[in-house]
């Protein structure tokens, strides 16, 4: 590969190609970064920080800048780290594990129960090629609430204000102002304001 390889360049090629073949170099460059943020995750999840100590510890983990107004109660679970992206005034419970390679985008004022799962990554069903990556992402639009134990799958956008139930495996788009459970999840009501 002639390009130098950074978290932008990554970031960007996982966008566009949306997926990693094991043992290129892109592939190996995204292995070395996920085993360094191995540390911060250690740091997080095994002392009591202050709100602003998890704030900073957030930054280093998803390289990326996070509100003032972010607030997670530990432990937090990332194989990753560095393609998760959180807006302003989010609130992650316990135990949430994120699997952010294809990116995972959560917009302002979200709530994310415990034990959340958001899974952006699946394995190349051809034989020889398991160990490939299709990645897509995961999008939470603006004041989105995920139950405790729901599971977000590849690919899936949660439309602004919806709920999705505790317990609910969601494998497609839930529209904006809705209410989502079940598994698989399916709307149960619009909500009126």
């Amino acid at each position: 590969m002639t390009t130098a390889i950074t978290l932008d360049y990554l970031r960007n090629y996982i966008s566009k190609k949306g997926y990693l073949t094991f043992g290129d170099e892109v592939f190996a460059f995204m292995n070395d970064l996920a085993i360094k943020v191995q540390g911060s995750l250690i740091e997080l999840n095994n002392k009591v920080h202050t709100p602003s100590e998890i704030v900073e510890l957030m930054k280093e983990i998803t390289a990326s800048n996070i509100d003032n107004t972010f607030r997670l109660f530990p432990p937090f679970y990332t194989d990753f780290g560095k393609n998760t992206h959180i807006g302003k005034n989010v609130f992650i419970n316990m135990g949430c594990k994120f699997q952010d390679q294809g990116g995972i985008y959560i917009g302002d004022n979200c709530l994310i129960g415990h034990n959340a799962t958001l899974v952006t990554i699946n394995h190349d069903l051809t034989n020889g090629k398991r160990d490939s990556l299709i990645l897509k992402p995961i999008i939470l639009e603006e004041r989105v609430w995920l139950g405790a134990n729901v599971t977000i799958l590849p690919g899936i956008t949660i439309g602004h204000d919806a709920v999705v139930g505790a317990g609910s495996v969601v494998t497609k788009d839930v529209p904006p102002n809705t209410i989502v459970a079940g598994n698989p999840a399916k709307v149960i009501r619009k909500l009126t304001y």
